[in-house]
């Protein structure tokens, strides 16, 4: 009975890509829908990508463990600062400032808006590597939960989900992510419902399994989970990291004006809501539905705290609700892998092939390489997934914290401020990206890892590109750029 609600969604989503693939026409369609996308459609699509298996096996099952009901800010977090602050200040701003530069990707906005090859190149690079471990990260939540939930050997259940994103993405490019994720964020409301529910039935209700959590672990009823400072650099990286993150971002870029932008806020923000707090705080409960005990990685050894989820589902849920819930975590992660996939190859294929190596290329061409950049971007993440060795938690803080770290300070600043230019974007830039790769390694220890620090790594570089980019593009002489034919100082109508 659990495998009937994975069969709809899989056939569900079969038909959405078909039907997508006869409105693409051109690149533009694939990569943006014709930039003619609505506020439920953006919104979800916004959501979706946000929240993925990570959040759901990674994040929440290690994060409650360790912080318990605590662990509910990140997901407050994501909804007031990543999703409505993120769509009030940079949605229409960048839905404007995109048309009128004619770009599609985040490279090509740092090549027009600051006139530098050299930042482009740099973004395209940062974009297409770092994102991997991203990517392989929701692959290994994925192999978790179906090798829990459903016996499948971990590294098969990564092959068909990949499988299963590529062929839906290539038939029908964004405007199939965009209907699909709009079907995956129903799934993911009905499932994260359900699962809440069977939950709490399975504890007694919440007070009996508040009482039962603070008998195993008193910190992990308290406002702050007894470790704030740690607590706090999550919530930073979570909410605002989606900032400068390219398939975030991207969404802005395709939302049909204005008016979808204000109705899409409301919607994405209350989503976001929904899915952060319930994923959080179910996870909270990890100790009472396992006695305490951490999963083991039966290979290993080694406790493994990305089973934590996994295995409270299994515990508390019937089969035919556990089919839904495991097709809620489905949808929610090839949502994003698809987002994923979508501007690793585009910043390859558009940025690098067709904007630097290859001009005259043309736009057929273009689009087959993205393809096979899909495929080739694929690949790559699975490999670094069949690597059980580093937490889920681990893998995406670091992909977070490299990418919007590079990219959070010349975007946002660039998006809202006239007076950013070429050398605060670059130094902004570069200031990101060796804070990001350079101080997990400086504060690793025998005891705490490199990967223990990057969390709090991601956020020192966040704070880095923010505050270096206007501090050196006011120390810099001011730089002229070219908007819809003339040249302005740098400026846009979006100010």
């Amino acid at each position: 009975m659990k495998w009937v609600f994975l069969v709809v969604y899989i056939a569900t989503i079969a038909v959405v890509s078909v039907i997508s693939s006869r409105k693409v026409k051109n690149l533009d369609d694939f990569h943006l829908g014709g930039r003619s996308i609505g506020p439920w459609l953006s919104a979800f699509a916004y959501g979706t990508t946000y929240f993925s298996s990570v959040i759901f096996v990674g994040y929440a099952g290690k994060l409650g463990w360790n912080f318990g009901t605590a662990a509910v800010w990140i997901g407050i977090g994501n909804a007031l600062l990543g999703s409505a602050l993120a769509w009030q200040l940079l949605g229409n701003k960048t839905r404007k400032l995109t048309r009128e530069l004619k770009v599609s990707t985040m490279p090509e906005f740092f090549e027009k808006r600051y006139d530098s090859k050299a930042l482009k190149i740099m973004a395209a690079l940062v974009i297409f590597v770092f994102l991997t471990p991203y990517s392989a990260s929701v692959y290994q939540g994925l192999g978790y939960l179906f090798e829990s939930a459903f016996g499948i050997p971990f590294e098969v259940c990564m092959l068909v989900m990949a499988g299963v994103t590529l062929c839906y993405l290539l038939l029908g490019g964004y405007m199939a992510t965009v209907l699909t994720d709009f079907v995956q964020g129903l799934f993911m409301i009905v499932g994260v419902c359900a699962m809440m529910f069977f939950l709490f039935k399975n504890m007694g209700g919440l007070g009996s399994a508040m009482e039962q959590l603070e008998a195993y672990a008193p910190a992990n009823v308290t406002l702050f989970g007894g470790a704030p400072l740690d607590l706090l650099w999550l919530v930073l990286l979570t909410s605002f990291g989606v900032w400068g993150l390219p398939q975030m971002v991207h969404k802005f870029y395709a939302i049909k004006d204005e008016k979808s932008v204000k109705a899409g806020t409301v919607i994405s923000t209350l989503f976001a809501l929904v899915i952060g707090f319930c994923a959080y705080f179910a996870g909270a409960f990890g100790r009472v539905m396992l006695s305490n005990q951490v999963p083991v990685d039966a290979a290993t050894g080694l406790a493994n705290y990305d089973m934590i989820i996994p295995q409270m589902l299994l515990a508390s849920t019937p089969e035919l609700v556990l089919g839904l819930i495991v097709v809620l975590i489905l949808s929610a992660s090839m949502s994003t892998l698809a987002s994923l996939v979508m501007v690793s190859s585009s910043a390859i294929a558009i940025d690098l092939f067709k904007g630097v190596l290859f001009k005259n290329m043309k736009e057929n061409r273009v689009k087959l390489w993205m393809k096979l950049l899909c495929a080739a971007f694929v690949v790559i993440s699975l490999v670094i997934a069949f690597q059980k060795d580093t937490p889920i938690v681990s893998l995406m803080s670091f992909s977070w914290g490299t990418v919007a770290g590079c990219i959070l300070g010349p975007y946002v600043m660039g998006v809202l401020w006239k007076g950013t230019n070429r050398a605060g974007a670059i130094a902004g830039f570069v200031a990101g990206l060796v804070v990001s790769l350079a101080l997990p390694f400086l504060l690793a220890t025998p005891e705490a890892p490199f990967t223990a620090h990057t969390p709090f790594a991601g956020v020192m570089a966040m704070a880095a590109s923010a505050v270096v980019t206007p501090v050196v593009s006011l120390l810099a002489r001011p730089q002229s750029v070219k908007l819809q034919g003339s040249v302005k100082q740098v400026h846009s109508s979006a100010d």
